[in-house]
């Protein structure tokens, strides 16, 4: 008889209890310092359509060498789930280690991409933002709207937050409830244009596949970050605010295989791949500059990376255990030899 090993089960509460915010920002500033030094690898996320050619099932390997882990993302994309109660992103991250192949968790990929995609926002605020920034726009009042309030707050300290979205009573609800929850003043702006009007930072966190943030609206000096799409047909910038910003991106490969925000302009012959000006890795690692004025505007183009996904599972793992959270299951043998 062979020896039983577990595999630990981390629900969107264990999730939740052992990612903090501000730590989740940290350890995303690791991985990409990994990927910029050749540390991880990250493949182009796939995709299955299901049938109806509407739902797809996406998967995102990565390994990271540092901590000895690799590990994959599988989720259900459904957009028809937006105001069903079900998440329009479902499913799990697999945590694997490298010396013998051990699956050593499975954590609620829901939850683990709502916290990692704010946090990524913040790491590029905390990279490009002027230092006095602090007058937020959310563009969108979903779940993406949450974290990137979430986010924002536990790498500044905001004087004004707005946020707008295209269903006027989701606007409101989101502004009250996580006004309470944050213990804040949230505005709920009437337009778009109205919530980014002066502001500073802006965050869009959209499903859109048209322009919903348009760069004759956007104040000099602001700091952008779209962390709503991230496929080739659907875009929420248009392509004058395109033009006018300073690009940077998570990853050149997955930013011109699938930001509809860049493509899209590119196809306008108003944006070139030479026009990037870095990968937020090589910023962070003193490769490459990032704000060179004070009036100019910064994007970043966030698509998300399963080096955030494997990092922030592999913490939560850690963490679970020192905590006694997640649920214990059989999963295969150590056999004898």
């Amino acid at each position: 008889m062979g020896q039983s090993l577990e595999i630990l089960i981390l629900s969107a509460a264990d999730v939740r209890a052992a990612l903090p915010m501000g730590e989740c920002i940290d350890l995303l500033a690791r991985a990409l310092r990994a990927w910029d030094d050749g540390d991880a690898t990250n493949p182009l996320r796939s995709k299955m359509m299901l049938p109806a050619g509407v739902s797809l099932l996406g998967m995102m390997p990565a390994q990271i060498s540092p901590i000895s882990v690799a590990g994959i993302k599988v989720v259900a994309v459904m957009p028809g789930n937006h105001g069903s109660g079900y998440d329009s992103h479902q499913g799990g991250v697999l945590l694997f280690e490298t010396e013998h192949g051990q699956p050593l968790a499975m954590a609620d990929a829901s939850e683990i991409t709502a916290i990692r995609t704010g946090a990524a926002s913040a790491l590029a605020t905390r990279a490009l933002a002027r230092p006095d920034a602090g007058d937020l726009a959310i563009i969108g009042s979903g779940v993406q709207a949450r974290s990137h309030l979430a986010a924002i707050l536990a790498e500044r300290k905001l004087r004004r937050v707005r946020v707008w979205s295209r269903n006027a009573a989701h606007t409101q609800r989101f502004a009250e409830r996580e006004g309470a929850r944050q213990g804040i003043r949230i505005e709920a702006a009437s337009s778009a244009q109205d919530a980014v009007a002066s502001a500073d930072l802006i965050c869009t966190t959209t499903s859109a596949n048209e322009p919903v943030l348009y760069g004759e609206w956007v104040s000099p000096g602001a700091h952008i970050n779209a962390a709503g799409s991230s496929v080739p047909h659907a875009r929420e910038l248009d392509s004058v605010l395109v033009e006018r910003a300073r690009v940077f991106v998570d990853s050149r490969e997955s930013a011109l295989n699938e930001a509809g925000d860049l493509l899209l302009p590119m196809e306008e012959n108003c944006f070139s791949a030479s026009d990037i000006q870095a990968e937020l890795g090589e910023v962070l690692n003193g490769k490459k500059g990032g704000r060179q004025s004070t009036d100019e505007i910064t994007l970043f183009e966030s698509l998300g990376l399963g080096i955030y996904d494997l990092i922030a599972t592999h913490h939560c793992y850690l963490r679970a255990r020192e905590m006694g959270l997640g649920t214990r299951a059989p999963f295969g043998e150590m056999h004898d030899v």
